[in-house]
This record gives structure tokens, C-alpha cells and sequence, in this order.
């Protein structure tokens, strides 16, 4: 194995301290980055950080200095603004630098939850009626968009926003849950139709070739009666939440025969449809009629160490220093003959 001069790129406030002692690197607010560094480093790899917030020049400046064969983009957001790591992805393009996770293409397509749900239904590939309800403008519920309904930021990730009070059953709880999105995530707002069903988790590695990993599912058996099964902010992050209901993710198991190929081959379809590369994680809801919509795909998702991708990874095989390498080489392998 070539070792690497690795440009680890991720927010200005989650880089990682050299010193750990004493910290809970399991509820670490920067445990994916510690994760990804730390492992990289031990497989031999050199590594350097970058943290970045709302200014390029400090991308240009590290390449320029240290000239990374790769950057392995950790980052979500730039300036606050979720869609903008597409175009940080684009001007790593521009610097002819080779990159980690998907293109900036693929992450436009997928982080706006309303277009990818029309490139994906365009493909008849089942998702929830749905609609979006602009800021500043309006809402005006179709007729055909029937209740219940859940609501989520349009381009918004993990889960932000998203409560038990996100489903609603009635035009009062629309107008103020759309509000809400409006006022306190600052984004237009996407109302969906609730499926009540399993909640599954397909990990796909790749660019053209792909593979598919165990398909996972989220577990809520604890929780309450009235309780939506829901992945809220507080059951994805709130490790004293998730202990309390027994929340839990897993293998998901119990599927018929023929299902789980029949989801793998799915989220093939969808990462080819929107474009996608590198890895990412598709979402989807199985109801009791065995019909599967797919909610969303998620590019670059969470990829810590013990997490639902590298666990997936790790049932079939893929230990995590694997994993991590693999992601390395289908960064250097990305667009090779446009990259220089």
C-alpha cells in the first residue's frame, strides 16, 4: 500500500486535540474526525489538517504548502450553509486536487430533497408525495397531498429540525411546523407523506462500480406508544435519549427472501440516478405491504468508527482501516483524466 500525504479537510471546530487524555472520545463532538485522523495515521498515512469555516484560502494554502496527493473531505456545510460543500468539492475540481467522497454534481442533486425526489420519481422509483413551501411565501396544501405529513428542512442534514412534532395531522400543524423550519433552520421547507413502516439504511461504496452493504435498520422498540418511529435529532444524537428508549440500530433482519436484493438493487439505482460518488447511504421506508420509498440519499454520510456505515461495512467484511482505504483509493480513482 502507497502511503499518502492525506489533506484531512473538516470545520474550523472539529479538529480533532493531539492530546485525548481524559476525553470520552465516544460522545466527542469531533469523534469522526479524531476517527478518520487517527486511523489514517496509523495505517501509515501522512496527515495533515485543515480547518475551514467561510474562507477558501485556507484550502489553496494548504495544498499550495504541503501538496496532498488527496483531501479527504470531512466537511457539511461552508459559512454556515449546508449546500455549500458542493462548492467547496468544486473548487478542489478547479485546483485539479483529488478528493474523498461524492462530486460536487452528485451532492447538488441529493442535498435538495425536492429535485432528487423528482429525478428519482422521473426513474419510477417510489417516494412520498410531497411539496415544498418557500419561505416568505404562503402554504397551500395540495388536496392530493393527504395527512398525515411529515416536515423537514428542503436541504437541510442529520436529522436538524426533525421531532415528534415534525409529523402533523391538520393545516394548523402544518402552517406552524413549517414556520418552525422556516424561523429556526432558516431553509424552505418540505412536507412529505408520513410511511409508517421500518426505517432501513443501504451503505453503497463507488463510483461506477458499486457494491452494496448489509442493509441496516433503526431500532425503537422501547419507545413509547404515541411515539412516531422517527430518526429525530435527539434519537440520531442525544446518546442519553437513545439509552433511555433502547434505541438502537442494527442488521436489519426478518426480511423476506427476496428483499434484500431487491433494496440493494434499489439503492444502486438511486446513487446511479443522482449522480453520486465515493460512498453514501441511502434511506428508505419498507410499509406493511412490503412497498419500499425511498426518503433520501445521503452523500458523504457519518463515517466514525462503530457508526451504521462502517458497521455495515464491517458485517461484510470491510474492517475499518479497509474502509478507509477504500474511500482513498475511489477518491484517487474519481474523474482521473479530468483531475490531471
Amino acid at each position: 500500500m502507497k502511503k499518502l500525504r492525506v489533506l484531512a479537510m473538516m470545520h474550523e471546530g472539529l479538529i480533532p486535540p493531539e492530546d485525548t487524555t481524559g476525553v470520552d472520545l465516544a460522545t466527542a463532538e469531533w469523534k469522526t474526525e479524531f476517527d478518520v485522523v487517527s486511523t489514517l495515521r496509523e495505517m501509515g498515512h501522512e496527515v495533515q489538517t485543515v480547518g475551514v469555516l467561510s474562507d477558501l484560502a485556507v484550502i489553496r494554502k494548504a495544498i499550495d504548502e504541503w501538496k496532498p496527493h488527496i483531501t479527504f473531505n470531512l466537511l457539511e456545510e461552508f459559512d454556515g450553509v449546508a449546500v455549500f460543500d458542493q462548492n467547496v468539492v468544486a473548487y478542489l475540481e478547479l485546483l485539479r486536487v483529488r478528493y474523498t467522497g461524492c462530486n460536487p454534481r452528485g451532492l447538488m442533486l441529493a442535498r435538495d430533497k425536492a429535485l432528487s425526489k423528482q429525478i428519482l420519481a422521473y426513474h419510477r422509483i417510489s417516494v412520498p408525495e410531497f411539496a415544498v413551501f418557500p419561505i416568505g411565501r404562503p402554504v397551500k396544501r395540495r388536496k392530493r397531498l393527504s395527512f398525515p405529513l411529515i416536515v423537514k428542512s428542503v436541504s437541510q442534514e442529520a436529522s436538524l429540525g426533525i421531532a415528534q412534532a415534525s409529523i402533523v395531522d391538520n393545516e394548523e400543524k402544518l402552517q406552524e411546523r413549517v414556520a418552525f423550519i422556516h424561523k429556526s433552520v432558516g431553509t424552505d421547507a418540505i412536507a412529505e407523506r408520513y410511511i409508517e413502516g421500518r426505517e432501513l439504511y443501504v451503505a453503497v461504496l463507488g463510483n461506477s462500480r458499486l457494491e452494496v452493504f448489509p442493509i441496516w435498520e433503526l431500532l425503537m422498540k422501547g419507545m413509547p406508544d404515541e411515539a412516531r418511529h422517527i430518526a429525530t435529532a435527539r434519537v440520531k444524537w442525544s446518546p442519553k435519549y437513545r439509552k433511555k428508549y433502547g434505541i438502537k440500530s442494527g442488521e436489519a433482519t426478518g426480511l423476506p427472501e427476496e428483499m434484500p436484493k431487491r433494496i440493494q438493487d434499489l439503492a444502486k439505482r438511486v446513487y446511479r440516478n443522482l449522480n453520486l460518488s465515493g460512498y453514501a447511504r441511502i434511506d428508505l421506508r419498507l410499509d406493511s405491504t412490503g412497498k419500499i420509498y425511498v426518503l433520501e440519499a445521503n452523500p458523504n454520510p457519518e463515517i466514525a468508527y462503530g457508526e451504521d456505515f462502517a458497521e455495515s461495512a464491517e458485517k461484510a467484511g470491510t474492517p475499518y482501516e479497509a474502509l478507509l482505504q477504500r474511500v482513498l483509493n475511489l477518491g484517487l480513482q474519481w474523474r482521473s483524466d479530468r483531475l490531471g
